[in-house]
């Protein structure tokens, strides 16, 4: 049996940058353990795998070790592979998922548009739990539906931040999002998700679902443009639409092939 699969760099200005996902157009649902096998394989941030559904398709998000209930990058990754590589002919793409419900990406040439449901966040307590998890201490805690929110004072201090890998990965939470006001763009970020099998994550398009709706408050405006931090660096415009985020980027082909299964 043989499966195609794909990688695109996701958020990305050229190839190796950007935010790697691996995509497989699936006929039809293969077991969970298959599916986490294949992730465990590729061993990037997420391998999505969607399956045509009428006139949507069902995806689902596969880190290396567990199975994920929202992933941007691999979100705009998979439509890339339907808009320039399995001939989905028209501008918007449907997608359902069992956890996170519609999703939709749009494509503007050849600029892709997610459409998620903003994330609610509440400010927590700053505890020692969660400052001693990097060397720089931040100014605000908040919890999202699946992440903790840091906010730093600026950002040469999230450029700079050494993450404690052990300390996040006992945080109950999939990750930890990292955030300031950008010197040339609204803001910056990095998120790091050792307990969910990745240390730091390239480019994090749910991580802005959370991102969005906090600058959009400490800002005052509903447009923004963002990196994600990483050594690969991500490149975002965000627009928020009170309870949906829009979250565009770019997507750049790496490689295409097939996967042999026994």
């Amino acid at each position: 049996m043989t499966q195609k699969i794909y990688q695109i760099d996701a958020f990305a200005e050229k190839v190796f940058t950007g935010n790697p996902a691996a995509v497989c157009p699936l006929d039809h649902w293969l077991s969970d353990e298959l599916l986490q096998q294949i992730a465990m394989e590729n061993n990037l941030a997420e391998t999505a795998y969607y399956v045509k559904d009428g006139d949507q398709y069902q995806i689902r998000w596969f880190t290396p070790t567990v199975e994920v209930d929202l992933c941007g990058h691999a979100t705009l990754a998979s439509a890339y592979v339907l808009f320039n590589h399995e001939n989905f002919s028209e501008n918007t793409i449907r997608f359902y998922s069992h956890r996170s419900g519609e999703l939709t990406v749009t494509r503007n040439g050849d600029l892709l548009t997610l459409n998620f449901p903003a994330d609610k966040l509440e400010a927590v307590e700053l505890t020692a739990q969660l400052a001693d998890c990097f060397n720089t201490k931040p100014i605000a805690a908040f919890k999202g539906k699946t992440d903790y929110m840091l906010v730093f004072e600026c950002e040469d201090d999230i450029k700079n931040l050494i993450p404690e890998l052990d300390k996040i990965s006992k945080l109950p939470a999939r990750g930890v999002i990292v955030t300031a006001k950008g010197q040339e763009v609204d803001f910056v970020s990095r998120f790091f998700g050792p307990q969910s099998g990745i240390d730091e994550d390239p480019a994090t398009g749910s991580a802005h679902t959370t991102l969005v709706p906090y600058w959009a408050d400490q800002l005052g405006k509903n447009e923004f443009s963002a990196i994600q931090l990483s050594a690969r660096k991500g490149f975002l415009h965000c627009k928020y639409l009170q309870d949906r985020v829009e979250i565009s980027g770019h997507g750049k082909l790496y490689m295409k092939g097939e996967i042999y299964l026994d």
